[in-house]
């Protein structure tokens, strides 16, 4: 059975309260703790301590981050957590500095992590319609993708060393929601994955 750490990284605001990312994150939590998969869940809103962080990132066979999307990205108090968790691992517990050697600063940026054989799965809440996106003629993300918006957070990952599972992505959250087709959709995914 695979380690699995699980980031809740939902900040609450006044329009938003987390109830459908800490939903998420208590059903996988459930459902892999089920499957025989030992669990650790984290909380951004709960805080972390950065020793213990670095340790359940080295513990962990699969890392699930569930967020919401603020802003075309992560809330603020994830990004903190990794300004304090990621920079404090670079040096060997998630990543050997950028894997640059002095004889070719120019070759290999990006390819010191640690984390090898680890991976990750995105899990997604966006306000935007799932129709906006992987088509050109929307407004917005024309033509992109979800993981062409959520690109440098699998940069992130991948400066690790991890590899990625598939994404998941709940869509319409505040306008249009569907919370029990998601929740068996996000079922489905978790079954499909692990």
């Amino acid at each position: 059975m695979s380690n699995i750490l699980i980031i809740n990284a939902h900040h609450k605001y006044p329009f938003a309260e987390g109830r459908l990312n800490g939903s998420l994150a208590q059903m996988a939590d459930e459902m892999l703790s089920a499957g025989g998969h030992p669990i650790r869940v984290v909380t951004i809103d709960e805080g972390w301590e950065v020793d213990r962080e670095l340790e359940n990132h080295q513990w962990a066979d699969v890392v699930i981050l569930q967020t919401p999307v603020n802003w075309m990205g992560v809330p603020w108090t994830f990004k903190k957590y990794m300004d304090e968790v990621y920079t404090a691992g670079m040096g060997g517990q998630l990543c050997d500095g950028d894997g640059r050697h002095r004889d070719m600063p120019d070759k290999h940026y990006g390819s010191g992590g640690t984390l090898a054989g680890k991976k990750y799965m995105l899990s997604l809440t966006f306000n935007a319609p799932e129709e906006s996106f992987d088509d050109g003629d929307q407004f917005l993300f024309q033509g992109k993708s979800v993981d062409d918006l959520f690109f440098p957070m699998h940069m992130n990952f991948r400066f690790f060393g991890m590899e990625p599972l598939a994404t998941f992505a709940c869509y319409d959250v505040m306008k249009n929601a569907d919370a029990e087709r998601d929740f068996k959709r996000f079922a489905a995914h978790i079954d499909e994955n692990f």
